[in-house]
């Protein structure tokens, strides 16, 4: 019962999108120059290092060396407007409106909309087409969580090997390290990796800039590469194969979804601000610098970015700072994995997991030692499986865009009917965003046999756990709902069945303070006694970090030695209970002594009433799932030699 728990105390009614700066976006106090430079350092490395192949990439797909000027304008126009387009306007303008308590992210997307979206009224524990799709986005988004910090390390990685062929061998082993070293700093906190990693950020992003205005002076016409003419005209002379182009311009916005997912880290206004007044600007600077370079030497199409120096001593430091800065980049989707993770949980729709909050001034700034442990092996598997970044490549961009295009809908369904946009407004909207999703997502899946299958294999894998993790909870749920009624409507069963009362006390952890915890009514059935003094414990999470002493639990007599207790914790505490429930005892509320107290926790085996094969693979995988949640005596730091745990066999 563990998710339920987290589930009913969490969860949060949507809102609308004027309060977008709620607890989130005001970040406790954080300071706006602070949260910002934090968000280069997170938020904005995946996007931000595009520019070292991005420009390649598509001018090797338009022909390579027979790409001509014509070309070059037309492909440039198209990354600028589809940064223009995609991260600014659908993203920073539109969609970042839609979150759910600062939090940012496509399950943000799902718990906005009115309930019939959610859930069916049917009952089965079967999932609506909103909230199927909210599944597939978040663990295709999962799948391109593990791809890029391996991608990412490995072309850096090789980037040293081509400035020093001695180290070719140690490509891969230094990959690993690298890798390690990137999870294991994790648990410092978002904001802690943040400070470490943006002032190389800054550097990276001023060094591109000045570059580029640096060779745009050189070609002053490559700034007419701006308009959006290039682009149509580039369509026009290729046809599909033009359209297929996409599959690499595509590449120039890997990244925009996780500043969605990483929202609730730094807030909506320090991306916003990081975004217009220093990322775009380095951003377009460096691709036109690159584009002029191109015009007056075609023969540096291969590595356009890195010609933009001399060689010799400052060839070597741009390897280097772009070595430090592809490393970072894998940041922003790490971050964003820990988001998506705590909105599933709290959703429902993954078993509860152990949340570390690393600042006292920001909530969304977590830490999920699960999740990292898993995108951490996932990404060395990957290294050591392909061990060359090119054979990767392919696999870059088809997840995200099945995440953009899914995105586009939901925040459809959330402006429409959340929000009551007319149908006619609502419903432009949703064009304009397809219009630009559908298109990149087609020219990806051409990509799908040369590796896009890698980021669909594992987000199927994650699609099916999430469902029957939810399908499960949910029918759980619903046999308690039916099997354990109100304290009132239990009480006359409850003494019916009691012989005796012993001394001592007891305290059942119930999910809701307004039910029996069916840990009691087992115990009753079973043993028919109960103890004198008997305690229905419900815990509370608020969104501060630190709950005031005086609103820290709430007390109420319900005669005859039955109690409620509703314990709060800030995000920031460990919610330890033996601590506060001796508080209760030295304030005499009620009268027990924890040292002497028996906990009660409950722990169901859960039997699937269809025999067949699927269903019980199904069941063996929740089973799986339920038994590794985080048990509720670690959680709470209950003694454990004072913990009694009772087991239900459920039938689903």
């Amino acid at each position: 019962m563990n998710t339920m728990i987290a589930t009913e105390s969490e969860a949060a009614p949507p809102h609308e999108p004027s309060s977008h700066e709620g607890h989130h976006g005001g970040h406790h106090g954080a300071s706006l120059a602070a949260l910002t430079f934090g968000a280069l350092g997170v938020v904005f490395g995946d996007i931000g290092t595009s520019p070292l192949y991005t420009l390649k990439e598509c001018l090797l797909a338009a022909g390579g060396e027979k790409a001509t000027n014509e070309d070059l304008f037309g492909i440039l126009s198209l990354m600028f407007w589809s940064l223009f387009l995609v991260v600014t306007i659908k993203y920073l303008v539109f969609v970042m409106q839609a979150h759910h308590d600062g939090e940012g992210g496509i399950f943000s997307l799902l718990a906005l909309v009115p309930e019939r979206f959610r859930t069916k009224s049917t009952g089965g524990g079967k999932v609506t087409l909103m909230a199927l799709l909210a599944v597939i986005g978040a663990s295709l988004l999962y799948g391109d969580g593990v791809i890029t910090p391996a991608i990412s390390v490995l072309s850096a990685v090789e980037g040293l090997a081509d400035v020093s062929p001695r180290f070719s061998s140690l490509v891969v082993p230094i990959t690993c390290v690298i890798l390690i070293a990137l999870f294991a700093i994790q648990r410092f906190g978002t904001g802690s990796v943040g400070k470490l990693f943006g002032p190389v950020m800054v550097l990276w992003f001023v060094t591109m800039a000045l570059l580029g205005v640096y060779h745009i002076v050189q070609e002053p016409r490559i700034l007419t590469a701006l308009s959006p003419h290039h682009g149509l005209v580039f369509f026009q002379h290729h046809g599909l194969r033009g359209m297929l182009i996409l599959g690499s311009v595509v590449l120039v916005v890997t990244g925009g979804e996780a500043l969605y997912a990483d929202m609730g880290h730094f807030g909506i206004r320090p991306i916003r601000l990081a975004w217009m007044a220093f990322v775009l600007p380095a951003l377009v600077l460096g691709y036109l610098g690159q584009g002029a370079l191109i015009l007056r030497d075609p023969k540096v199409i291969e590595h356009p970015f890195f010609a933009m120096v001399p060689n010799g001593l400052w060839r070597y430091l741009l390897v280097a700072l772009s070595s430090a800065a592809t490393v970072i980049a894998s940041q922003a989707l790490i971050s964003g994995a820990f988001s998506l993770t705590r909105q599933a949980m709290v959703l429902g729709y993954l078993p509860r997991m152990t949340i570390k909050h690393t600042a006292y001034h920001t909530e969304g700034q977590i830490y999920i030692p699960e999740v990292n442990a898993l995108l951490g092996i996932g990404c060395l598997a990957l290294v050591l499986t392909f061990r060359h970044s090119v054979k990767l490549a392919a696999a870059y961009g088809i997840a995200v865009t099945g995440t953009m295009a899914i995105t586009s809908i939901l925040y459809y369904i959330v402006i429409r009917n959340t929000w009551g946009w007319s149908r006619l407004k609502a419903g432009a909207l949703l064009l304009l965003f397809l219009g630009l999703d559908i298109p990149f997502l087609l020219a990806n899946l051409f990509k799908f046999f040369e590796g896009g299958y890698i980021p669909m294999l594992i987000g199927a894998g994650l699609i099916a756990g999430m469902l029957i993790w939810s399908r499960g909870r949910t029918l759980v749920m619903e046999q308690y709902a039916h099997r354990y009624p109100s304290l009132e409507s239990a009480k006359p069963a409850l003494d019916r069945s009691l012989a005796a009362r012993v001394p001592g006390s007891g305290v059942f952890l119930a999910p809701s303070p307004d039910h029996v915890p069916p840990t009691l009514v087992h115990i009753v059935e079973r043993s028919r006694s109960l103890h004198e003094v008997v305690v229905f414990l419900t815990v509370h999470k608020t969104t501060t970090a630190v709950v005031p002493a005086n609103s820290r639990y709430q007390v109420t007599n319900l005669g005859d030695g039955f109690y409620k207790l509703v314990v709060s914790f800030g995000f920031m505490e460990e919610p330890l209970l033996v601590p506060v429930l001796q508080e209760i005892t030295r304030a005499g509320l009620i009268p027990f002594n924890p040292e002497d107290t028996t906990y009660y926790v409950g722990h169901e085996s859960v039997i699937a009433e269809d025999e067949s094969m699927i269903n019980l693979v199904a069941e063996n995988i929740f089973a799986y799932l339920n038994r590794n949640a985080v048990n509720e005596e670690k959680r709470y730091g209950m003694p454990v030699n004072q913990v009694v745990e009772i087991g239900t066999r459920i039938v689903i």
